[in-house]
């Protein structure tokens, strides 16, 4: 009975969220074929802004890697009306913050200001398509800041070339087998034309998606975005095509080294569908089972109960033509690497062989749950997930049915999944090793 009582309560609890997580929006398309998508929401006098742009790491010529990110940084540089280093000082004096991040397939951009602001960030949205300057100085200037990042970010940090390495090893024709950072010396080597024919193939209103949401009233904004984003002109469609990476049917051993670190890493990585694919969705779920919180399978076996490894995780890196699958593990001791991967791999053979137990299916659909809860619960947010939604999924209703992607997954589809797709002949096993390890 009282299995049945905390059953109908789940039930209840579910159908609680889904209402009240509901995210109500508009949309519509300027002539110049930019996308807008507008939140009301009157509860706080706070209003968000932003841009996504259809552009990322994997849009790049293969010799000038690095060109999404960095003009994530050049395009506030200045504009035909905004002074050389004023963009960044015009937000926080009107109350507002700002920030910006490029993934493999997008580049995004958005202020969070008082309500009464929100025209002050359209325009300053607008002038960032409309009017950027890209000239020598600022070129300059920011190709030192890329660097001064990837310094901090990745070269002094441990562990920080890991996904460089696997994703080289993991991808040989289509694009992602490089890191949105980049290279320096393809960003030392390019042209000041170079990088403004990027700008102009990229960054057009037909390749972007403006989201206004908050605190705003819609016929106001509406005629703000026509006043500020209607003249823009279209750009020439951008066209994708992408080359296809053949399947992975054997075992992929790779070794790597990095001076910033003493303590190996084991790091299984296999390629995945697209997150637009079901199965990326159940990745996801595997991901939370093996390796979430202390009570996981993979934390709990291997630092709690064998103390075989200081650290261990799964991931599932999520992008637009292929995903990434991430297992790895820090030895503890002198374990061997070859121990933990034989430790691991028996865990997700277990996953493989045998359904999950239903309480921890139940664990993993209230986890999921939350995380859909968490998402939605700023305006922030849900700015950008509607951004992302349009630009990358084409669906921006999945802000509100995503939820029920995960509550369709079954036991059954879990098995199922890691069944296709995590075996060792379909993956790469790196070693990360200490510098002092090379011979």
């Amino acid at each position: 009975m009282k299995k049945r009582l905390f059953t109908l309560a789940s039930l209840l609890l579910i159908g609680h969220v889904a209402t009240a997580q509901k995210v109500e929006f508009e949309e519509y398309d300027l002539a110049n074929g930019m996308h807008v998508i507008l939140h009301q929401d009157n509860t706080a006098p706070v209003v968000t802004t932003s841009v996504m742009y259809h552009v990322g790491a994997k849009d790049e010529d293969p010799e000038r890697t690095g060109f999404a990110h960095f003009f994530e940084h050049l395009l506030f540089e200045g504009t035909e009306n905004i002074e050389r280093g004023e963009f960044m000082k015009i937000i926080p004096a009107n109350g507002g913050k700002f920030n910006a991040n490029t993934t493999d397939d997008r580049t995004y951009y958005y202020e969070v200001f008082p309500s009464n602001k929100v025209e002050l960030g359209l325009w300053l949205e607008s002038e960032r398509l409309m009017h950027p300057i890209i000239n020598q100085i600022g070129v300059d200037t920011q190709n030192e800041v890329v660097k001064e990042e990837k310094r901090m970010r990745v070269d002094n940090q441990p562990y920080g070339k890991f996904l460089e390495e696997v994703k080289v090893n993991l991808f040989k024709e289509h694009p992602y087998r490089w890191t949105t950072i980049g290279k320096m010396e393809h960003l030392d080597a390019a042209t000041l034309e170079e990088f403004q024919d990027f700008n102009k193939k990229f960054y057009i209103p037909n390749n972007a998606v403006l989201v206004v949401a908050g605190d705003i009233n819609k016929t106001e904004v509406k005629k703000m975005i026509q006043d500020y984003f209607g003249p823009i002109p279209k750009g020439t469609p951008v066209t994708r095509n992408l080359p296809k990476e053949a399947p992975i049917t054997t075992e992929i051993n790779a070794k790597a080294y990095d001076s910033n670190i003493q303590i190996p890493a084991i790091i299984q990585a296999y390629r995945t569908p697209s997150y637009k694919d079901k199965d990326s969705y159940v990745l996801n779920m595997i991901s939370e089972y093996l390796s979430s919180g202390k009570s996981s399978k993979l934390y709990k076996k291997l630092v709690d109960d064998k103390k075989m490894a200081m650290q261990v995780g799964a991931m599932n890196i999520s992008q637009e033509d292929y995903s990434e699958y991430i297992i790895f593990g820090l030895p503890l001791g002198d374990i061997p690497l070859e121990t933990l991967t034989k430790e691991i791999d028996e865990e997700i053979v277990k996953i493989q062989t045998n359904l999950i137990s239903e309480r921890d299916h139940q664990k993993l659909l209230n986890q999921f749950e939350n995380n859909f809860v968490n998402s939605n619960s700023s305006i922030e947010g849900i700015a950008n997930s509607l951004a992302t939604y349009y630009l990358l999924h084409d669906d921006v209703n999945l802000i509100n049915d995503e939820i029920n992607i995960y509550r369709s997954i079954t036991r059954e589809d879990i098995q199922a999944v890691a069944k296709k797709y995590l075996n060792p002949n379909q993956r790469l096993l790196l070693e990360y090793l200490p510098e002092d390890k090379k011979q």
